[in-house]
């Protein structure tokens, strides 16, 4: 019996090796365990966050009334989460560190602490080996500018990529939308970066200031720079199908009855964790709403599944109802 499984393993693998017959080429054992390589058109992927808009003035209101580009022209084009959650820390600097780094971690808001875990940026500007040029972090809030780094070791002020927040890109104070938006075409035009965040306040800063009327114009602007963003990569020799566009919030806002309401955020309730991601891209599907719950800390491991890199240290899993 012995002998008959030992011949049985021999034979099994004298029929993987390499075959000498020049006529019969064969593979090598390794050669046929190699898994096919996915290969993607996404070549280029540009992150949009709106700051802080509660879901119920988005996609939660079936007349989208607010935001009529993002539900009546974007949407179609794409895939909608409606079930997409901010599951860590419901303010902006841990919402953004969420989304780049796809772990939720505790950091201080006011832009003095670092993200623990290195970002999509340093990943992939490790794994490309491009300049920090090709990496853009542009962003209304100064404070963000913490996203370019990590405080773990072998990554802290390394694979660091360019970035432009706050005034002047000062990183510090607030800086106007339409200012940031410039900032924005600019760095697209004269750079033309493969990876790119962006980060829009004035939903945000309108609704700590208990602005309704404002706080609603606020989301009618950023729906306008939304599809301003695709139609710029549609009509871009560069860009335009090669580009995967991700269009998210870092937090939403609390629910009617809950403190004050939608002037804050920051706890566990339903209306600061519940957001939306819509993605539009060459490898995805088209007019699709996806129900089933998906979360920030699966927007950075998609990414790097698009471009080509691994994040060993995401939380996340892969947001498979993307792609065709």
């Amino acid at each position: 019996m012995k002998f008959l499984a030992i011949f049985g393993l021999i034979s099994l693998l004298s029929s993987t090796t390499l075959n000498t017959n020049d006529s019969e080429p064969s593979l090598s054992t390794t050669e046929l365990i190699q898994p096919p390589v996915e290969t993607y058109l996404t070549k280029n992927v540009i992150v949009l966050v709106i700051d802080g808009p509660r879901f119920s003035e988005t996609f939660g209101d079936s007349s989208c009334q607010y935001i009529p580009h993002l539900a009546k022209d974007l949407a179609p084009q794409g895939v909608l989460f409606t079930n997409f959650r901010n599951n860590g820390k419901t303010n902006t600097n841990s919402g953004h560190a969420a989304i780049t780094t796809g772990v939720y971690q505790s950091i201080k808001n006011d832009g003095t602490e670092l993200p623990k875990y290195p970002s999509m940026f340093q990943y992939y500007l490790k794994k490309t080996d491009l300049p920090k040029e090709k990496a853009w972090i542009v962003a209304s809030k100064g404070k963000l500018n913490i996203l370019a780094n990590a405080r773990k070791k072998g990554w802290f002020n390394s694979y660091m990529p360019s970035d432009y927040c706050g005034p002047s890109g000062n990183g510090s104070e607030y800086s106007a939308d339409i200012r940031t938006w410039d900032v924005v075409l600019n760095k697209l035009e004269i750079d033309k970066p493969s990876l790119m965040l962006i980060n829009l306040l004035e939903v945000d800063t309108r609704g700590h200031s208990n602005d309704w009327p404002n706080y609603i114009e606020a989301i009618k602007r950023t729906d306008e720079y939304a599809f301003q963003l695709w139609e710029y990569i549609q009509n871009s020799d560069h860009y335009k199908d090669n580009t995967t566009l991700i269009i998210t919030n870092d937090h939403g806002r609390h629910i009617d009855g809950r403190k004050d309401g939608f002037k804050e955020h920051g706890d566990r309730c339903e209306g600061c964790r519940q957001i939306y991601m819509l993605a539009l891209g060459p490898d995805f599907k088209q007019d699709q709403v996806v129900t089933e719950e998906f979360e920030q800390i699966d927007i950075s491991l998609t990414v790097a599944k698009l471009l080509n890199f691994e994040m060993p240290t995401s939380k996340g899993r892969l947001i498979t109802p993307l792609f065709e």
